[in-house]
């Protein structure tokens, strides 16, 4: 694709390469580390992939989180996220999904994580559960 970041990359930004897709670092990281899965495949929406794209992405997540847990020992946990639409915040129209290490005290309260999309949804109070009649018949 013509003028797409993803599609014409410098082999430089390239981290790990999978069968159908590959890892690199992003540009603008939320944290050290911070890297995105990306379809070797230009397609702008997540939900327009092949199944087998879906899958290399996958494994591809899964290496890159154990990659980063063996540089880094202070990776306690991580965010997973795909944007997917203008309205959600997808900024560059080919399919690319972030993994972010999080570490113990990066922010105050991490509760929500990623409900913090939209800031005022990110801390909620849990509900206490009802017992439940379901079930039941009286």
């Amino acid at each position: 694709m013509e003028d797409c970041l993803f599609c014409d990359f410098d082999n430089a930004e390239l981290i790990e390469e999978g069968e159908y897709c590959y890892s690199r670092r992003d540009g603008y990281p939320v944290s050290q580390y911070h890297t995105l899965i990306i379809p070797k495949r230009h397609v702008a929406s997540y939900f327009d992939l092949e199944e087998y794209e879906v899958v290399d992405m996958h494994k591809m997540l899964t290496k890159m989180r154990l990659c980063i847990k063996e540089w880094d020992e202070t990776v306690s946990g991580f965010n997973v996220g795909v944007n997917v639409g203008k309205d959600a915040g997808q900024s560059i129209f080919h399919v690319h999904m972030h993994l972010m290490p999080r570490r113990k005290g990066d922010i105050d309260n991490p509760q929500g994580g990623v409900r913090g999309v939209i800031p005022s949804k990110r801390t909620y109070v849990r509900k206490s559960r009802a017992p439940s009649n379901q079930g039941r018949s009286d």
